[in-house]
């Protein structure tokens, strides 16, 4: 299966660029980085402070995420483009989500509560997926 806009919820997000668009904690707003590990309820990312890598553990309950949906990350069946819901109001840094900025260039917000499950469970193991 295609990494899409619409199957997003069902692939690895490990390696992904993803920004917290709203959250419980109106202090986890506007983190942004790649996803470095996935728990059952957790999200970890890795920002830059500074030039210095660290990462953050966001609980996926009460927050929603942005993800964005390359070219190299969707193959060839991935639509054009979307517009980043906070690309006007958030500023970019080394790995933002702005940097993704383009044509080639989806994104996806998702409610962290569709993503509550193991990982393993969640993700697609069958047909043409490359995170089998």
């Amino acid at each position: 299966m295609a990494l899409t806009p619409e199957t997003l919820p069902r692939h690895e997000l490990n390696g992904l660029p993803v920004r917290v668009v709203d959250s419980d904690d109106a202090g986890r707003v506007g983190i942004e980085g790649r996803v470095v590990l996935e728990t059952t309820k957790t999200i970890s990312i890795e920002i830059r402070e500074n030039g210095t890598p660290r990462v953050l553990t966001v609980p996926k309950s009460g927050s929603v995420f942005e993800f964005a949906i390359t070219d190299e990350a969707a193959g060839d069946e991935k639509s054009p483009g979307t517009a980043s819901k906070l690309a006007d109001t958030q500023p970019g840094g080394d790995d933002s989500l702005t940097d993704c900025a383009g044509e080639g260039v989806a994104y996806v917000t998702v409610d962290g509560s569709r993503l509550l499950s193991r990982p393993a469970r969640r993700t697609e193991t069958k047909g043409d997926s490359p995170w089998q």
